[in-house]
């Protein structure tokens, strides 16, 4: 462990700067290190080791012999639960340094890391520590003096390559799962936002996981990620993140051992808000739609699709609500934003058409394309007119009209009458080149498990 720190203000103590394989943080075999950045300011906040193939295939074989050998997947599923729940609490009892680490290195919101990021963070591991003693296989009805039952085993040694926008929260969305499952973990968190990730390796070992179970790889996309998605190794891999990078990791798990993949990728989705909707509970809920998070947000519903007997009011109230949104300092609330960093106004585009680029591509940023439409047969054509599907909201009063679009649209996830409200029983995932596969819910879990059908004969069986 290191004390790190460039002296800027607000920023804690950096102790965890290196890569964690097989319980002990290390240096990369290269020496190699990146910077990570504090989008504030553009200042280097700390240099973290940057691992590459080398150091990956170190990480797969600790997982590798953690799997194979060592007690993890042998635990009982409440035994595993126990070091969860365990390592759950340690997130709360540190949260203020953990809500900093993100905070400094992902631009994001510091009260808001630690109202929403950390709890949820912690009630994933919850939510799959209760769930690791429920996998269970079922019993076969079969014929011709044979008996069967499956098992579901875990899949083996799993990749995870995490983005940068919730840090902490999708840490878990994909270790959580896997480990419920009694699988063994190499993770790369994103090269811009590693921090938080080393600080949970740290706090993992606390809780009594065992060597190997856990390991954390720093590094770039087309280093380690490449390296994790090919690896002969490696028993899956799940994702987050773009979809040009989504193709890529498929198609190096194919050409290698044919892993399979779990993508979570890009979305462009439609918010339909119809004439009946009341007003500002429609703008409230489009406009926390999109800027949420700063617009960083997958599932945002950056494409805002309004029946035109309230297009002008909405508009209006969209703009009144821009306009009075603070951009400062994260890390200290009404502070004026620092020249020196990366901010961006919240900006809304009106009468926008469905063929122009800020209505077809993801922007991933604070941006709202606002757009006019007379039926519900219309704006149901026009919100699938896209090659991602990865959520969709309707705002309406009319029952029939909610039924009839959630059933529509082809998207993951439907929100009617709010927007971007997840649990962690309810998995979400898309459709299209949104990706396959889903996260959260118990879903998730099955994902990282193998089905094994057993068959026996019955000899003295009369049907034998």
């Amino acid at each position: 462990m290191a004390d790190h720190s460039n002296g800027s203000s607000n920023i804690p103590p950096i102790r965890f700067t290196k890569l964690f394989i097989n319980g002990h943080f290390v240096d990369s075999i290269s020496g190699k290190t990146m910077e990570t950045m504090d989008p504030r300011t553009g200042e280097v906040i700390v240099r973290v080791s940057d691992a590459d193939s080398e150091d990956v295939d170190l990480a797969v074989k600790a997982a590798r012999h953690a799997f194979d050998h060592g007690p993890w997947p042998r635990f009982s599923g409440s035994e595993r639960g126990r070091m969860m729940m365990k390592l759950a609490d340690m997130i709360e009892e540190n949260v203020e340094e953990i809500a900093a680490l993100d905070a400094i290195n992902g631009g994001k919101l510091f009260s808001l890391c630690k109202l929403v990021d950390m709890p949820v963070a912690a009630n994933t591991l919850r939510y799959y520590a209760g769930a690791a003693d429920k996998v269970h296989g079922t019993v076969l009805k079969l014929s011709k003096g044979l008996q069967g039952y499956t098992l579901r085993e875990p899949i083996g040694v799993v990749g995870c390559i995490i983005p940068w926008n919730f840090p902490s929260i999708m840490f878990f969305t994909k270790a959580a799962p896997a480990l419920a499952a009694g699988c063994t973990l190499v993770i790369k968190p994103a090269e811009h936002s590693p921090l938080s990730a080393l600080f949970f390796a740290h706090l993992s070992k606390l809780a009594g996981i065992p060597d190997g179970v856990i390991n954390v790889v720093n590094g770039f996309g087309d280093t380690a990620g490449a390296a994790i998605s090919s690896h002969m190794g490696i028993d899956k891999v799940t994702f987050t993140g773009s979809t040009e990078v989504g193709r890529k990791i498929m198609m190096a798990a194919a050409a290698s051992n044919l892993k399979p993949v779990t993508l979570e990728l890009g979305g462009k989705s439609p918010l339909l808000i119809f004439d009946d909707a009341d007003v500002d509970e429609a703008s409230d809920i489009a406009f926390n739609g999109v800027f949420f998070n700063k617009g960083e947000i997958c599932i945002a519903g950056s494409r805002v699709y309004v029946q035109e007997g309230i297009y002008d009011k909405i508009v209006n109230k969209l703009v009144e609500k821009a306009n009075a949104w603070v951009v400062g300092d994260p890390l200290i609330p009404g502070l004026i934003k620092d020249p020196r960093g990366y901010y961006i106004q919240p900006t809304i585009f009106a009468d926008v058409e469905d063929d122009m680029i800020i209505a077809k591509e993801e922007i991933f940023g604070p941006v709202m394309s606002l757009m006019k439409f007379k039926t519900m047969e219309e704006a149901i054509k026009r919100a699938n007119s896209t090659v991602y599907g990865l959520a969709a909201g309707v705002i309406t009063k009319n029952l029939n009209v909610a039924n009839t679009v959630s059933r529509s649209v082809r998207a993951g996830i439907v929100w009617i009458n709010c927007y971007t409200k997840l649990e962690n029983d309810c998995p979400y995932g898309g459709y299209k080149m949104s990706g396959f596969g889903r996260d959260s819910g118990l879903d998730s879990l099955y994902q990282f498990l193998q089905i094994k059908s057993v068959v026996t004969p019955i000899h003295d069986s009369p049907w034998h």
